[in-house]
Parts: C-alpha cells; structure tokens; sequence
C-alpha cells in the first residue's frame, strides 16, 4: 500500500515524541549532533499541550494546521538536522562553530558605541582563529582552502555578529586564501597571519571603480635600478574604497590589487603583499581616512591610499597565471591581462558563498525566534477568557511556513553548490583550481550585460568539458549568491514584523539581521551586476533541461510535477530574451541589451529557484525517517507554489497548465500549508541553534524585551 505525504504526516501528528533512547547519548551532544535535547523536548511538547488545550471548535477548520513541535518525533527532527548539514564530517565542520556560540563571548552586548562594537567583533576574531590553533598553529592555512569549513565558519557566526562574519570573511578566504592561492604560501612565512599577530585584509574596489574594478588605477610600478615595486594611488578615484585598514584590531597587512607596469608596459592586474601597520600606527606613505559608520555592524571601514609606498620584489603574489624575474620578465600559461586579472582575485568567487552562508546563517536565526515567538506570545481567542498563541492564525504560521520553505531551499541550494565548487579542488590540478575557473570564463562584471568573451587565445583554455564545468559552476555560485541574500533580507524583514514590537529590539536577535544582509548583497559583487552576467551568459549559453512530455495531466500536489512546471517557466523567459536579443536594434549594444535584459533576468530567477527546488527533493529523498521525507515533500510543495504563482499565466497559455489546474492551485497551497503547519517548530528547532545561545534571547525564551531590565 502507498502511504501519500498527507498519511504519513497525520499518522506521526497523532504519537508523543519518545525519550531518548536508554543508555544511548542525549540528543543533541556533540555525539550525536542535531538531535533534540532533553529541554528543548519539554518546551515543544508542553506548547503543544497548550494549544491543544487552547484551540475551539470555532476554529476547527484550521485545527490540523494549528503548531506544535511535539507532534514530530525527535528523530524526524534529528533527520532534518541532518539533512540540513550534511557534508564532509559536519560535526567537525558545523559543530565546532555550533558549541563555540553557545559560550558567553557570543552574547549580545548591549550599550556598546560603534567603535566599541567594532572592537569586539575583532576580539571574536581572534578567539575564532585560537580554536583554529588549538592543536596545530598552521591550522588556519587549511582552514582557508576548505570551502565547507568556511562556509559553514560564516553560517555560524553570521547571526551573532555581522561585522565578525565580514572581518572573518576578508582575514580567511580574501587574505590568507589569496596566499594560499600562490607561490608565496611556499616560500613566505605565513604565521604572523595564521597567529593573528597581524590582521589581513584585502584591498581592490577603488573609489570609482567598483563593478569595474577591471579599470582599477592603483599601479606598482618596477623598479629596476633598486629592486621591488613602487605602490602609487594616481588619483583620488584610485583610493582603494572601505577596507577595513584602521589601527582597530591590531597591526594589518593588505594584499593589494594593483596594476603592474614593467617600463611603461601595463602587464594586468596582480596582488601585492602590503604591511600597513604595526604598533606605531600606519607606515609611511599610506593614508588612512576612517568612512563614517553605515548601516548594520559596525565594522573600521576606510579610505586608502598610497603615496610611493616601496614593496620588495617578493610582495608580488605569483603563480602560474604570472610570474616576474627580478629582472623583469613576466611569464604567464594564461594569455591577456583579463585572464590574469581574474585568476588573481578568483577568491571573490568563494566570497560569494561566504556571504551567501552567513545570511542564510542569520535568516534561519530569524526564523527560529519568530517560531518560537509565535507559540509563546497569546492572544483572545473566539471565546470569552480563551487565549491562543498567535501561532494558531493561518495568517500568522502560514507567512512563516513560506519563509520556513525558502530558507529549506536556500540551504539545500547552498549545500550543493559549495559541493561542486570544493570538487574543482579534488583532482590533480594545481592548488589555484578555485581561481581557475574565473579566468577561463574570460569576462567582465558588467551592468549592461555585454562583456564578451576574449576569443583571442583560446589555445590556453585546456580541455572545453573542464572548463564549461567551471563556468557552470562559477555562475550558479553567483546566481545563488544573489538569489540566497535577497531571499534571506525578506525572510528577516517577514519574521521582524511578525514579532510586533519585541522584533525592534536588538537583543531580541532579529533587528540587526536585515541591516547585515544587506551588506551580504552588495559584497563580493553587487547582486543585480552578477545576475546581469550570468543573464548575458545563459541566454545562448544555457540549456534548460526540459522533462518528457506529459501523457496525462499532472497532479498539483505533486512536487515532481511542480517542478517541471517551474523549468518550463525558466525555458519561455529563455525564449523570450533570446527573441529579444535577436530581433533588437542592429548596431545598438545597448540597447539590444536593454531589451533583452528583462526577460534575461526573469529566466535567472526561474534557474535559481529550479535548482533550488531540485536540491531540495534531493535532500527528501535522502531522508531516512519517514516522517522527516513526508515533511520536507510537503515544505516543497509549499515552496513550488509559491514560486509558479507568478508564471501561471505563461504556463496556461502554453497548454502547460489547464483552466482547472489552474483553479486548484490555490487550494493545493492551502492544503500543503495546513499538512506542514502542525511540525512548524520542529521544522525550526532543526535549524539546531543552540540552546544556550537561545537562552540569552528574550524572544526566544519564552519572555520579551522587559526581561532585560531585571538582569543586573
């Protein structure tokens, strides 16, 4: 007999959550990562206890979607968990983060000026890189060329404090990564930065060069007569813009990006290795001008400058992409400056999925707050007396569901993505495989859409399988960069809002949250500028899988077949921008471009949440409790419709989609709402934050904002 989703969920809906397992560990140690512990089991069940008790007949018809956690067993949440942050050894990779939060330097810090606060994120810093060097000082040299570990680093750290997971993400993957990346991390004493005796951090946007930083200014020049590079800022423009280079934190080294010139010849865009500082202050002929605090954490942003600052000849960071003699002579396997360029700085690439794993890291926080706020905060119910937890209005779990259902598929993307980014590293090739991929894609970051690919010398491509993978790969890691943070600021803004007032305040953990994503959007490329290439580049360069046509109509509650939906939604606005494209005005880039560019971003959105969805049945597949499977094919649901709300239109002109189909639509959502609503917190407490952390949050405690005032 087939059991279908909905059975399965009723049938586990009806059990108590079971004590753990006698003589085995307690669900949520570190030897059993991701299990529900023994406290968390209590709050859930007791809050489903209350509103059994608290729900009337007079709203019956929303009682199977009313919450409550205890209505999951634990291992179904344990398989969430599981599923959730799976990987290469995750308790070595997640839990080593997880168990460090827990610990009081991670609590909100309240009254802190910004340079107090600024300060603070640079001591988390530091106690991050002494568990990094606790048994092994080189440890963070590894560290940087593990994408897992740094992804999963800044997933952990970005709910508590987004300056650390900014400054985290410069030391580790732009700095010591770039090291890493070249020659240097062979022939160069890498412990000042592994020890944290000196600060990293990474300077290439220029005041007036950012999605253009191609055209960067910043110029090193040879010298030949003593050796070494002249560093010189032509021109104000050229100043490298908000590095984080102040005295706060400590003495600083840069890797500086910087135009290398050879007797007046420009040879492309390279790293220099650049001290800026030290006890004294700054070293001469570099001037420093603190930027006024912006929005979200602070963190000692600057302007930058260089007045002929005198770098030895072994600053220059160099691989194969380029090497100099001392006297002058620049080898390279890569043909143009462009291609040099981009391996240079190919850790903007794992930048992307840093800043896409520390907002995700802060919407699933926002989301496990306003779940646990919504069964703690009561309101008058239908009767006089009655008092029900707001969680039991369709209007309130429901927006909370959709964002549960994103941020699912958010991870899942995620997770697949660093997997197929890490398997660039795996084989035999060179530790700059990373990097490889950016400058084999030979483009430019443009906001028209009409950077072109350097048809010049493709004899230094290597194999067109391997480096079509990379480009694939390079851009889907930009497409769910862009996709993973707006997604993660509305999810956010959607949980502050349903947290009322108590949502205002900072230390109830969410108010902060959108202002920090907001800087996870424009770092590392700014989200529409990178949609705009990979746009430019799937218009031809993209097949969109199409499935086999369908025999018989398909049935709206299922998700295989919402899926399919979906992809032929990304394959009609691929129609469309190449249409446009074709049929635009001759001798008009720009304008062709213009009209393309539309319906070009249209089939990025569609491609991201495809993909998204595709991992995310994967990840239910994967599941080994029932309940766990049946759940997340339900969440999935959730997300499909949501996502073809839009595209229903297209889909019935197009015979995709009947009149009646069409119609069920909005019933299928409601039913998927009303099948997953019941495990909202469970689907939450998989999250798996922990406990002690939770415990200094108001919101999530079961209390409000007042609690603060009785703490000395």
């Amino acid at each position: 007999m087939t059991v279908t989703t909905s059975e399965a969920l009723r049938t586990e809906a009806s059990r108590r959550v079971p004590p753990p397992p006698a003589g085995g560990p307690e669900p949520g140690s570190p030897s059993a990562p991701g299990a529900t512990t023994t406290a968390e089991r209590d709050v859930t069940q007791d809050a489903t206890q209350d509103v059994t008790r608290d729900a009337s007949s007079d709203v019956s018809r929303d009682a199977d979607a009313l919450p409550g956690a205890g209505t999951a067993t634990a291992d179904a949440r344990a398989d969430l968990t599981r599923l959730l942050f799976a990987g290469p050894d995750p308790d070595r990779t997640h839990g080593t983060w997880r168990r460090l939060l827990g610990g009081p330097a991670f609590t909100y810090r309240p009254g802190l000026a910004p340079a107090e606060r600024a300060a603070l994120s640079y001591e988390r810093l530091r106690l991050l890189n002494d568990v990094l060097t606790a048994e092994d000082p080189a440890a963070p040299a590894r560290f940087a060329a593990d994408p897992h570990q740094l992804a999963a680093l800044h997933e952990w750290i970005g709910p508590v404090d987004g300056g650390l997971t900014t400054l985290a993400s410069i030391h580790y993957n732009l700095f010591l990564g770039s090291l890493v990346d070249h020659d240097l991390a062979h022939d160069h004493d890498l412990s000042p930065f592994t020890a944290m005796r000196r600060v990293g951090t990474f300077l290439c946007t220029e005041l007036e060069h950012g999605n253009d930083v191609a055209a960067m200014e910043t110029v090193a020049v040879l010298d030949r007569e003593r050796g070494g590079f002249d560093l010189h800022t032509p021109t104000p423009g050229a100043a490298k813009f908000m590095p984080n280079t102040s005295l706060t934190g400590g003495p600083k080294t840069a890797v500086v990006a910087a135009r290398l010139l050879v007797d007046g010849e420009d040879q492309g865009i390279f790293l220099f290795l650049t001290p800026l500082s030290d006890e004294h202050g700054h070293l001469p002929g570099i001037r420093v001008r603190r930027l006024p605090d912006r929005t979200g954490t602070p963190v000692d942003h600057c302007l930058t400058s260089f007045t002929h600052v005198r770098l030895p000849h072994e600053a220059l960071l160099q691989g194969e992409h380029g090497r100099l003699t001392p006297e002058g002579s620049l080898t390279s396997v890569l043909g143009n400056r462009r291609k040099r360029f981009l391996r240079s700085i190919g850790r903007v690439t794992m930048g992307k999925l840093c800043m896409s794993a520390g907002t995700l890291g802060m919407a699933r926080a926002a989301l496990t707050i306003a779940v646990r706020h919504a069964h703690s905060r009561r309101i008058s119910g239908p009767r006089a007396g009655e008092r029900l937890p707001v969680a039991a209005h369709r209007s309130h779990h429901g927006r909370l569901l959709d964002a549960l259902a994103t941020a699912y598929a958010m991870t899942f993307l995620h997770r697949e993505v660093v997997d197929r980014f890490a398997g660039l590293g795996d084989g035999e090739g060179d530790r700059t495989d990373w990097a490889a991929g950016a400058a084999d894609a030979g483009r430019e970051d443009r906001a028209d859409g009409t950077g072109r690919e350097d048809r010049g010398d493709r004899g230094d491509r290597g194999d067109r399988g391997d480096r079509g993978d990379r480009e694939e790969i390079e851009r889907l890691a930009a497409v769910a960069k862009g996709w993973i943070t707006w997604q993660a600021r509305d999810i956010a803004i959607e949980c502050r809002e349903r947290c009322g007032a108590q949502g205002l305040f900072p230390a109830n953990g969410i108010s902060d949250l959108p202002a920090n994503i907001e800087g996870g959007i424009t770092a590392e490329g700014d989200n529409l500028v990178i949609w705009v290439k990979a746009a430019s580049e799937m218009v031809f360069g993209h097949t969109v899988p199409l499935p086999p046509a369908r025999t018989a109509p398909g049935d709206v509650d299922d998700p295989a077949f919402l899926r399919d939906l979906l992809t032929h939604a990304e394959s009609l606005w691929q129609k469309r921008a190449r249409t446009a494209l074709r049929e635009g005005p001759s001798g008009d880039p720009t304008g062709r471009w213009n009209a393309t560019s539309t319906p070009a971003l249209e089939m990025v959105e569609a491609h991201a949440c495809r993909t998204a969805a595709d991992a995310f049945l994967a990840a239910a597949d994967r599941a080994t409790d029932p309940t766990a499977r049946a759940l997340l094919r339900a969440l999935c649901r959730v997300f499909l419709l949501r996502r073809l709300r839009e595209h229903t239109g297209d889909l019935l002109a197009e015979g995709l989609l009947t009149p009646d189909q069409v119609r069920a639509l909005p019933r299928a959502l409601d039913t998927a709402t009303a099948e997953a609503a019941p495990h909202l917190p469970t689907l939450a407490e998989a999250f798996d934050l922990p406990p002690d952390l939770l415990a200094t949050i108001p919101l999530a405690s079961g209390a409000g904002i007042t609690r603060t005032l009785e703490q000395p």
